[in-house]
């Protein structure tokens, strides 16, 4: 039983890592538990059981906000999430007897491994639980993140967990601690000094939180008073008061959308001229009985369209069902009769004095969709998010926030963050958080943000390259000849 209560000791660490409790250093520690019970699993049964065990809890309890959409789709997700652990467990466990240096490089490479197919595989990938962006979080370390990323701050996190496993079994093992912990404290020391910052021309940004008239559930012309209520608050907003207004997610739906509604598209037309502002608005429009498309589009000060992006990562289950055919027999998906027609590409638009990027929803959990934007030359950014399936109680928009803000420290670029029903936030190069609304509150919020000048990032260059060396050190820990290789013993006892 102890394997098993360490990898509930280690799951139960690192849900405390994430919000909304929130207490990131547990990162580097909270693996350990589970990287020590998995040395000690007495069969391979065992260390998928063991593995299996870390991940449910873990995984169970951070998106335990999703149960709100019913069990079918919390329970699924987690066993999934489960069963991906538990084929780590069994990496971990197989190369437990190798002498330590390859044992920590099998380590930490898996894990880059798992996290890297888990944010791909199946359906584009989920990253929620990636433990890099809660050890990112953290002062200094949230200032380097610009070259490693944030799953190569879980590289890092992970050399320090199983580092700490073979210093408690022996202390000969000493520099497989240090070493990684003196370069994540040159780390943190580098992005106190030099962090990411935005350096362009200033603008003024108002987000319009307009909530939901019926969060959770829908309700009668509801299309209709969403967008009617984004609109009443953006005229409370003063002429040449700000440079750009930002409308969250599903601000308007079909019948109310601009791409088939020509009163729509001259009414926000006409309120960005009378403000002098950029406008983006973002929202969905059906195409026909089995489609639609999710997209944000930017009006121009003088009432023209800037350009517009097609979201290019729908939500699993949410915006299109995989496999409709299979998975008829379950209920709960007639509640998406129609599947969202993706977006092939990165848009960016240009402003008068910069470059604005911008992704929907779920795509601002994902590093890599935040990056394309800064390939594709974006120099500030906006997530658009709707967030009204959840209880006001749940943590998913501190969840998002806290992703975004790693993703933004990593591309170096300010964000807009816009939610329907909250939680909408400011949040600059750095990472930090500026005025934020609260759940389901209606609230304009306005900030100054900056375009970035200094071109890109060393993580929008080279993505994810720490990862890549992780997975390439595990495998040269299993495959290159040496000590610890069962034909190399083989071979020492016939000599």
């Amino acid at each position: 039983m102890v394997p098993y209560a360490a990898a509930v000791a280690g799951a139960l660490l690192m849900w405390l890592a994430f919000p909304p409790f929130d207490v990131g250093l547990l990162a580097f520690v909270a693996p350990a538990p589970f990287l020590w019970g998995l040395r000690r699993a007495e069969s391979p049964a065992a260390a998928l059981a063991v593995g299996f065990t870390y991940s449910a809890v873990f995984f169970g309890l951070l998106l335990s906000w999703i149960a709100v959409l019913g069990m079918v789709a919390w329970i699924p997700l987690t066993l999934w999430l489960a069963t991906m652990g538990a084929a780590y467990g069994l990496l971990v466990w197989s190369f437990r007897a190798w002498p330590p240096g390859r044992w920590w490089l099998i380590t930490v490479g898996g894990w880059a491994l798992w996290e890297l197919v888990r944010s791909y595989f199946p359906w584009g990938g989920f990253p929620w639980g990636t433990v890099g962006y809660a050890a990112a979080g953290n002062p200094g370390l949230i200032g380097s993140v610009q070259w490693v990323g944030p799953a190569g701050w879980s590289v890092l996190a992970i050399a320090v967990a199983a580092g700490i496993v073979l210093v408690v079994e022996d202390t000969a093992n000493w520099r497989l601690l240090v070493d990684p912990a003196v370069v994540v404290l040159l780390l943190a020391m580098a992005g106190l000094l030099l962090p990411a910052r935005s350096d362009g021309e200033s603008l003024t940004v108002a987000i319009i939180q307009g909530s939901s008239p019926c969060p959770q559930v829908h309700c009668q012309n509801e299309n209709q008073r969403i967008f009617e209520r984004h609109l009443e608050l953006s005229r409370q907003i003063e002429r040449d008061t700000v440079d750009l207004v930002v409308w969250p997610e599903n601000s308007f739906g079909t019948p109310f959308d601009p791409i088939g509604n020509e009163d729509v598209d001259q009414t926000l037309k006409v309120e960005s001229q009378r403000l002098g502002a950029y406008v983006l608005v973002s929202g969905t429009h059906r195409v026909d009985s089995e489609s639609f498309v999710n997209v944000n589009i930017v009006y121009s000060p003088i009432g023209t369209q800037v350009g517009r992006y097609d979201k290019q990562h729908p939500v699993p289950f949410g915006e299109y069902v995989p496999l409709r055919g299979l998975f008829s027999f379950i209920p709960q998906l007639d509640q998406v009769p129609r599947d969202m027609i993706p977006g092939t590409e990165p848009v960016v638009f240009p402003l008068q004095d910069g470059v604005l990027g911008s992704v929907i929803s779920f795509e601002g959990a994902f590093s890599r969709h935040i990056r394309d934007g800064a390939q594709a030359g974006s120099e500030l950014m906006v997530i658009a998010t709707n967030e009204s399936s959840y209880g006001p109680d749940a943590p998913a928009s501190d969840q998002l926030i806290e992703m975004a803000r790693v993703n933004a420290a990593a591309i170096g670029q300010d964000v807009a963050l816009a939610a329907i029903t909250g939680k909408s936030t400011f949040i600059d190069a750095e990472g930090q958080v500026g005025v934020k609304t609260e759940l389901l509150e209606e609230r304009v919020i306005v900030a100054e943000l900056q375009f970035r000048d200094a071109g890109p990032t060393l993580f929008t260059r080279l993505g994810d390259w720490l990862v890549f060396v992780a997975v390439a050190g595990g495998v040269a820990g299993i495959f290159t000849p040496g000590p610890g290789r069962p034909e190399s013993r083989r071979r020492a006892r016939r000599g």
